[in-house]
């Protein structure tokens, strides 16, 4: 038994129920049969893989959806062994080399090229090249994205690369350069609550309007989120009403209470206490930049239109210097400090004015 997110993702381009005119510039570059490197971009939840797939069904048949796992390993310069994942087909293959952190520079050295010379192509084959999927593109380090332009220029013409990426400010300009950019925009309120309604009727459920934009609401515009809410609130009440609760992740309840603690007290002690809380999300495998974001979200709420813009430049430094460290605890904390240490003076110089 899959997810719904799973069961009802769309398998075909003509099933994709928001942003046309993308559909149709993906249909047209199937009916080419061919088509350059592309660069999907978006924010999480989009729609962005499921896109993907679409192109590849399109230009291959049902063959791209047999997929298996492999695990690979290479060994680094330094004669570490790196271990990763991958998921392919007859006609592509699916890799992440963010996943290894700094030794993605082996991966995309070793493994695309490997893909790129060696990978046998089907001999029903109608395309004369493999697909490559690159996911989380913008994660990868600058290396490494140096090595995969390097490749992508040398196996033109037996592959082609399609990467997958939240943000292009984290591309290098000779990627983007080779690439044919595909902007998927997050879906709106009003998109999220008729795909929930489409899933309701398939799923056989009666889905109140109200619940249904209460949903799209709180999922932040990510259809993916808004799904797996959807089918958290029938999996807690068979019978769904404009009333029923709809829950948020554990994590954001977690990340919202950690800064009840913050605006409660500023103290070293309840700094101390904050730490052992962001450790606790770090460990659960919380990426620290959605960590920064969401607390600085909650944060924001309760300050005025001053404190706020000060709190959010604070707050960009911060995640700055997060994607350029390699300890995310220490930024963290240093902007959780930074946080107490702006509004505890704010707080005296209120009650000095009164």
């Amino acid at each position: 038994m899959s997810l719904w997110v799973d069961k009802h993702r769309p398998t075909s381009i003509e099933k994709l129920n928001y942003h046309e005119p993308l559909s149709a510039k993906l249909k047209n570059l199937a009916k080419a049969g061919d088509f350059p490197h592309l660069l999907f971009y978006g924010p999480s939840g989009a729609g962005k893989k499921t896109r993907i797939m679409c192109l590849l069904r399109e230009m291959f048949g049902p063959g791209v959806e047999r997929l298996k796992i492999e695990h690979k390993t290479f060994q680094a310069p330094s004669g570490k062994k790196v271990d990763i994942s991958t998921v392919a087909s007859n006609y592509h293959i699916e890799v992440n080399p963010s996943d290894v952190g700094r030794d993605d520079y082996t991966i995309v050295r070793s493994l695309l090229k490997e893909v790129a010379q060696t990978q046998s192509l089907d001999t029903g084959a109608q395309k004369s090249f493999k697909v490559v999927i690159i996911s989380e593109a913008d994660k990868i380090s600058k290396e490494a994205q140096h090595a995969l332009r390097r490749i992508m220029e040398k196996y033109m013409s037996n592959c082609r690369y399609i990467l997958c990426c939240n943000t292009l400010t984290k591309v290098i300009g000779p990627i983007r350069s080779r690439c044919l950019g595909l902007r998927v925009a997050a879906p709106t309120e009003g998109e999220i609550g008729e795909t929930l309604q489409y899933i309701a009727k398939k799923e056989s459920i009666k889905l109140p309007i109200e619940l249904a934009d209460n949903i799209a609401r709180k999922s932040n515009r990510n259809l993916r989120r808004a799904i797996l809410m959807f089918e958290a609130c029938r999996v807690q009440s068979r019978t769904m009403t404009a009333t029923t609760e709809v829950q948020l992740c554990d994590w954001e309840v977690y990340i919202e209470a950690t800064a009840k603690q913050i605006l409660d007290e500023q103290s070293p002690q309840r700094l101390l206490q904050v730490r052992n809380r962001l450790y606790e999300l770090i460990t659960h495998c919380i990426p620290p930049d959605v960590i920064i974001k969401t607390l600085t979200s909650c944060l924001v709420r309760s300050l005025d239109s001053q404190m706020k813009v000060e709190i959010t430049k604070h707050a960009a430094e911060y995640e700055h210097r997060l994607q350029l460290g390699s300890k995310p605890i220490f930024h963290l904390e240093a902007f959780v400090a930074k946080f107490m240490s702006v509004y505890k003076k704010f707080l005296i110089e209120l009650s000095g004015d009164w």
